[in-house]
């Protein structure tokens, strides 16, 4: 399990303080837009850049008080760090032999020889979609409980992602307590494969809501004027003004669809959550 309490880290006039969990045989994804804070969560609660305050503990234990061999319990693919582009597979698998005593030469070999990595040429010789297979790979090839992951799909095609999505998906069926924390700005890749999101804006926390009810629950109204300055707007969340009227974004959609069987009801995903959330009023 991953707890974060209070993490505050500030940057000239932006300021992080978010908290979340990632329950143990979950994957949370962290959405928001460029600039919200998803990468500075993520570094921050890997030690990479230095809280300002709070507290961040990893199964158990003060982050920053983890043993290597805790360490090895935490696998990290992100997406500007790796091992340097002239080192070949071969090279990577003797370095990560003698860092992680729990590394699975075997696996790791299989799962490279799976996604078409080839042993014997240099990184920087890889297309982006290879880059991106083997830094998964590595996260995963020392039986870490948790991943933690900073945009493991951008910049790729469909296939490279779906690729990488399958890969995810077979690490945590292999064991139903692994976790994954993942940030991505493609949202349908988290709509397959996050159990629950969190939204950051500006620095905060501003919604933490299960996928499912996102896709189930959640919804888009489209009225008139007239129609807004009547509607009941206990379960309106944000309402965004446009040419036709008013968008209102609700968590309950189904209330309206039953006491308003006239208005029109989008479904929303995780693009709308953010859209709506972080745009409108």
């Amino acid at each position: 399990m991953v707890k974060v309490d209070n993490l505050v880290k500030n940057y000239g006039s932006f300021r992080l303080d978010v908290s979340m969990e990632i329950p143990d045989g979950t994957v949370t994804g962290i959405v928001g837009k460029n600039g919200a804070g998803k990468s500075t969560t993520i570094k921050s609660i890997l030690g990479l850049v230095k809280p300002d305050g709070g507290h961040v503990t990893i199964n158990g234990k003060e982050a920053s008080k983890l043993t290597a061999k805790d360490k090895e319990e935490i696998g990290v693919a992100l997406s500007d760090s790796g091992f340097s582009t002239f080192l070949t597979v071969k090279d990577i698998t003797a370095i990560m032999k003698k860092m992680y005593p729990s590394f699975n030469e075997e696996v790791f070999r299989r799962n490279c020889s799976s996604q078409r990595l080839p042993f014997d040429k240099a990184i920087k010789e890889f297309s982006t979609g290879m880059r991106a297979k083997l830094r998964v790979l590595i996260a995963m090839s020392h039986n870490a409980r948790i991943l933690i992951m900073d945009e493991p799909t951008a910049g790729l095609d469909v296939e490279a992602r779906n690729d990488i999505l399958d890969l995810l998906r077979e690490y945590l069926v292999e064991d139903e307590k692994r976790s994954i924390l993942i940030t991505s700005h493609i949202s349908s890749d988290l709509e397959g494969l996050c159990d629950d999101i969190y939204l950051i804006h500006d620095g905060k926390v501003i919604l933490h809501e299960d996928t499912d009810a996102i896709l189930g629950n959640y919804g888009v109204l489209k009225v008139n004027e007239a129609t807004y300055e009547k509607l009941d707007k206990s379960y309106i969340l944000s309402t965004k003004k446009d040419h036709f009227g008013y968008a209102c974004f609700t968590n309950e959609k189904q209330f309206y669809a039953e006491n308003n069987p006239n208005i029109v009801i989008e479904n929303s995903d995780i693009d709308d959550l953010i859209l709506m959330m972080t745009g409108g009023n």
